[in-house]
């Protein structure tokens, strides 16, 4: 009797700690030597404006690299327009794998994105992903959790693309988005936003409110824009205290803009 008890109470300490890594908002730090001999420090990636992925896998997981492949894809063709942006980093799920296996996984499925580390067990309990592969994104100067999944779906990488724009190369958006926010208010917000954006000509747009896994929490549709300032509002007061985005998409191009949630 008092076997199960003990086997219930640990399976109850164990659930309670997933449930407070999967709330996880902001990133764990780490720095050291990477698996290729050179130095590595997450927060000044961050600081230094990129947007990080966290590619965590098991070896000899079939899955694992065609979909390390699909983000970088995505990541390289933002690369080519804003430099150094994304940066990736392989970690093993475990911290049994050595160093020459995680260098030999990246280079031998062709991962120029991301840089080998080894010792990922702590990582994977941190951002709650127990499921292989786990891909968190980070970004921004508060070093937040922008988003993070154990089940990958291919359109997952227009989700992250989403979410890389509205962190940095605003000039890129600028250039082929027609309607940019200019400014989400109060932000942090607690029962309604206003969002307020421009727009160069007559169109119709989707305003999208989302939270880091990228999914559409509300959404207004067709919004017919005029040539110049345009404002919408949402009812947020609903949501739970954390960070979110406020989306528009014209059909072909998408910015994105953070919104926080106080009470």
């Amino acid at each position: 009797m008092k076997t199960k008890q003990y086997i219930f109470a640990l399976l109850t300490l164990l659930l309670s700690f997933t449930n407070q890594v999967n709330a996880q908002t902001t990133a764990y730090d780490f720095q050291g030597v990477d698996c290729n001999g050179n130095n590595v420090h997450l927060f000044s990636d961050l600081d230094a404006g990129q947007a990080i992925v966290l590619f965590f896998y098991m070896p000899n997981c079939g899955t694992c690299p065609p979909i390390a492949q699909n983000i970088q894809s995505m990541a390289n063709k933002i690369n080519a327009v804003c430099p150094d942006l994304v940066k990736g980093y392989a970690y093993p799920y475990q911290n049994s794998t050595t160093c020459s296996y995680s260098a030999s996984w990246v280079t031998d499925n062709a991962l120029d994105l991301y840089i080998p580390m080894d010792s990922g067990a702590y990582q994977v309990a941190y951002y709650g992903g127990f499921g292989m592969p786990t891909v968190v994104l980070l970004g921004g100067s508060n070093h937040d959790v922008m988003w993070s999944t154990q089940n990958f779906v291919d359109s997952d990488t227009t989700v992250m693309r989403d979410l890389i724009y509205g962190i940095s190369c605003l000039g890129l958006e600028e250039s082929t988005m027609s309607a940019t926010i200019h400014s989400v208010y109060p932000n942090p917000a607690s029962t309604k936003c206003t969002i307020e954006f421009n727009s160069l000509k007559e169109e119709n747009i989707d305003i999208e409110l989302v939270d880091v896994s990228g999914k559409i929490l509300m959404r207004k549709e067709q919004v017919k824009a005029m040539n110049g300032s345009n404002k919408v509002e949402f009812e947020v007061s609903s949501l739970s205290i954390g960070s979110y985005f406020i989306r528009l998409t014209n059909g072909e191009f998408t910015t994105t803009e953070k919104l926080d949630i106080l009470k």
